[in-house]
């Protein structure tokens, strides 16, 4: 027994010397492995992915919960292997995992694909509207005439109807005869032609002015088309209140107070610390005047004088003085 263990004792020294320069070896190129392996991690390469993904699914359903993509990957490997399993499992199961990923991804750059084409599409269509309503803006110029000339219209026409039907065509034919100034005789043309319009670089301005000088030079239907243009086209600009104004004196001027009065009342109640709301209020009445509407004619002078006391004691004393004389109001 004592010679075994005398024995055994040597054997146990060559033996650790024989393992203890191996192992250095094996650690030395296990962490040179390592040290290679990093940049190449699929782990961290799987980590990366999974964060585009989640990125993604922001970016492509901002709403939040219920419409992104639920993952089909677990949070790691956590199989029970055998201790002297190899490690490939483990691989597979990562770049089965990362395959997953890739594939989700797939479907997310389709989406986003598909959703980029739908609005290329859309925004098209609306292009496209845009363009077919271009010339709106101008319609409304011959919209007004129909509103404005039924209301003249009755005028010449009361004497002859015998029925309501009967004055119901008078009223919409004088729509055509709106159009008629604007084609009646060559010298008409050439006049009107020869009215410059201004060129200034400011268009909203140069409708105003243009409209102006057409209404002075008392081409009253040309005026109003003109005008009517100005007020569709530039709602806010800093002249509306007078082209407003200016679009109900076009009408008085041409012997229709009916329509006039429309426009002189939507100037005042559109903007009542407009520069022409007070002016709107006086034309207002003048308009009541001539269709012998004393009630309305006294309103209004009431309203003009209690609002715009200061205009009626200066700028518009004579016309607010001559426009109350000429009706007696209680």
């Amino acid at each position: 027994m004592t010679m075994t263990f005398r024995r055994a004792a040597p054997l146990g020294a060559i033996l650790l010397g024989l393992t203890a320069p191996i192992a250095a070896p094996v650690l030395a190129q296990s962490s040179a492995q390592k040290t290679t392996a990093t940049p190449v991690d699929p782990e961290m390469r799987l980590r990366r992915i999974e964060a585009e993904i989640r990125a993604m699914q922001r970016k492509v359903f901002p709403e939040g919960a219920g419409k992104t993509f639920v993952p089909e990957i677990t949070a790691g490997p956590t199989t029970t292997t055998p201790a002297g399993a190899p490690a490939s499992s483990a691989v597979t199961d990562i770049l089965a995992r990362m395959d997953a990923v890739e594939a989700q991804m797939a479907r997310l750059t389709a989406q986003v694909e598909e959703g980029q084409n739908r609005s290329a599409k859309i925004e098209e269509r609306l292009a496209k509207l845009e363009a077919a309503a271009a010339p709106a803006p101008e319609e409304p110029a011959a919209t007004p005439a129909p509103v404005v000339t039924t209301t003249p219209a009755p005028v010449p026409v009361a004497p002859k109807p015998t029925t309501p039907a009967a004055t119901k065509p008078t009223e919409t034919k004088p729509a055509t005869p709106a159009a008629k100034p604007a084609s009646p005789s060559a010298a008409r043309v050439a006049a009107v032609q020869a009215i410059e319009k201004p060129a200034t670089g400011d268009a909203a301005l140069d409708d105003y002015n243009y409209g102006f000088r057409l209404w002075e030079a008392k081409f009253y239907p040309e005026a109003q088309q003109q005008l009517q243009i100005y007020v569709d086209r530039y709602p806010k600009h800093n002249m509306i209140s007078f082209g407003r104004n200016l679009l109900g004196r076009a009408w008085l001027d041409d012997g229709k107070p009916g329509t006039a009065a429309q426009f002189f009342l939507q100037n005042y109640l559109a903007d009542k610390k407009g520069a022409r709301a007070p002016d709107s209020l006086l034309y207002l009445g003048i308009a009541m005047v001539r269709l012998k509407d004393t009630e309305k004619a006294c309103g209004a002078f009431a309203e003009l004088a209690s609002a715009y006391p200061d205009e009626v004691a200066g700028r518009l004393k004579g016309q607010y003085d001559g426009a109350r004389a000429s009706v007696k109001c209680k």
